[in-house]
């Protein structure tokens, strides 16, 4: 027996097959984690501490590629530990190799293939390590070109650590980073993210929103979840509204929702007395996008 349709199930069915071909939805985000140290080991914020809850943070909002910074390389084994589903790419700002601290790019394996990667730092001369211009520390922007497995498509993903003392380093390294990516990109989709160490009053952020580049996901999320801003000194009582960590998207992202992801977990003190605390000294922020062409 032959059953028969009404022509407009058969439109719709199309026009439903053709869009699930055409737009991919991605769970992007950022996340400072906070370089290991003794002093916050001595306060009860040790990365041995924090580590399984970071890691579960990510796997549980499910992240499929995501901007981290302050990622020295033994805190990056030891996520990668922890989350085998997971690959990345990074260097060390120190040598370009395992010193220092990383600003890596983690994505899942089963969802999409390198094509290719590179760095730069945020310096006059940005291909060797070394400082630019008034900043304290060198700072370093790792990319890469990425096939989506699942349809085909293409993108490209930056991930940034800004300078926390040079103000003209996080002006000239917002402007080298923009014409990194008009140099690298062409027309193809772009993700920038990053601890930009400046919020959105600032001039960097100005540059960057006015560029016609890139956007600002909070900005254009159709679904807004941002209970404080970004940075919270491990301090659950501190609210701000300054967001100095940004998922910045190019036109062909569709952002259907925006998060600062608040999470707690807690732990004893010598009392036995329970005491929240929070993974990092940043939250993560996520983005979910559909790259639409």
């Amino acid at each position: 027996m032959i059953i028969k349709f009404p022509s407009y199930l058969a439109v719709v069915a199309g026009c439903f097959f053709t869009f699930s071909l055409t737009a991919q939805k991605l769970s992007i985000a950022t996340y400072n984690l906070r370089y290991e140290n003794k002093s916050d080991s001595l306060n009860g914020n040790g990365w041995g501490e924090r580590l399984p809850h970071i890691t579960n943070l990510i796997r549980f909002h499910d992240f499929d590629i995501f901007g981290s910074q302050e990622v020295f390389y033994s805190q990056l084994t030891d996520m990668l530990s922890f989350m085998p589903e997971y690959n990345y790419i990074g260097v060390g700002r120190r040598d370009g190799d395992k010193s220092g601290e990383c600003s890596p790019i983690f994505y899942k394996r089963e969802k999409f293939r390198l094509i290719k990667t590179g760095n730069f730092w945020l310096s006059e001369a940005d291909s060797i390590p070394g400082k630019g211009w008034d900043a304290a520390l060198p700072r370093i922007c790792t990319w890469g070109k990425f096939h989506m497995i699942e349809n085909g498509k293409v993108l490209w993903f930056f991930n940034l650590h800004m300078d926390h003392i040079g103000k003209i380093a996080r002006i000239e390294g917002t402007k080298l980073v923009l014409n990194k990516i008009k140099n690298l990109t062409g027309e193809e989709p772009v993700i920038l993210t990053g601890d930009f160490n400046y919020d959105q009053r600032a001039e960097g952020y100005e540059i960057i929103t006015q560029s016609g580049l890139l956007k600002d996901s909070f900005n254009n999320a159709e679904f807004r979840y941002a209970v404080n801003g970004t940075f919270n000194n491990f301090n659950i009582n501190h609210k701000s509204e300054s967001r100095i960590d940004h998922i910045f998207t190019s036109q062909k992202f569709r952002v259907l929702r925006y998060g600062i992801l608040a999470d707690l977990y807690w732990s004893k003190d010598e009392s036995a007395s329970y005491i929240a605390r929070i993974p990092s000294d940043h939250y993560p922020v996520q983005a979910i996008v559909n790259l639409d062409n």
